[in-house]
């Protein structure tokens, strides 16, 4: 798997974009915070198809909290 999802949870505000761009992967939790679905621990691996769509709600994210990682572990955003 090329790339690896990870969400900063508790940081989250809550605004829903990546729910809104991307909601195969993102939904609002019963708290109000963005949720990663299938994700362990807020860090899902995703395939190359599934980076386009992650990679708009990362940049979407007004607090940063999202971020996206390559198989060598550079941050990609």
């Amino acid at each position: 798997m090329p790339y690896t999802i990870r969400h900063n949870r508790p940081n989250c505000i809550g605004c829903g974009a990546c729910a809104a761009i991307c909601p195969k992967f993102w939904q609002m939790g019963p708290d109000g915070k963005s949720q990663l679905q299938g994700a362990k621990s807020n860090e899902l691996a995703i395939q190359d198809a599934d980076f386009a769509c992650n990679k708009e709600a990362a940049d979407a994210c007004p607090v940063n909290v999202i971020h996206i990682f390559d198989k060598g572990g550079k941050k990609l955003v």
